[in-house]
């Protein structure tokens, strides 16, 4: 007897299939996620820079104009100063753009993540499929060949009879 095929193979490939387009979807979002939250601390970290350039420019304009300087010499200062702080306020609204990203990347993690589920949900239940199948399989495998050998075990017990011969026991 050819043993049988089981008829949703291909079906249980698919979703193997998506199954692993989901693992990979999941990571990617999960690398988008960690570049975007590192070039967040990277965007702070420049912040932090030009707030200190800032402080020191003010403390050594402070100490330049103290000991009598040129006007030039202050516009210079004021113009360094105001373009720090210029500077300063594009990095936060870098870093409010950063941080929108960030939360676009967490709802796509989430969104991966579940699709992730689904998809091992689904495989999980087809490959339950595929084994109770195969049990089913095995036991009507195992009923035929039961009721075979109860046949011939009868068809070996009325030949004995029908020549007269005893078992072994009934001679006892």
């Amino acid at each position: 007897m050819a043993k049988q095929k089981y008829r949703l193979q291909a079906m249980l490939t698919i979703k193997e299939r998506f199954k692993k387009r989901a693992e990979m979807v999941l990571a990617r979002a999960i690398i988008a996620l960690k570049k975007a939250k590192d070039k967040l601390k990277e965007l702070e970290e420049e912040k932090k820079k030009i707030h200190e350039k800032w402080k020191n420019a003010r403390a050594d304009m402070k100490g330049k104009l103290s000991h009598s300087a040129l006007v030039q010499e202050g516009n210079v200062h004021v113009n360094y100063l105001r373009k720090l702080k210029e500077d300063e306020e594009a990095k936060d609204e870098e870093i409010e753009d950063q941080k929108q990203v960030i939360t676009e990347c967490e709802e796509d993690v989430a969104h991966a993540r579940r699709a992730y589920i689904d998809a091992s949900k689904e495989l999980q239940t087809m490959q339950k499929h595929k084994e109770l199948w195969a049990k089913k399989i095995k036991d009507e495998l195992t009923r035929k060949e039961e009721k075979e050998m109860d046949e011939l075990g009868s068809t070996i017990h009325q030949l004995r009879r029908w020549r007269g011969e005893k078992s072994e026991f009934e001679a006892k």
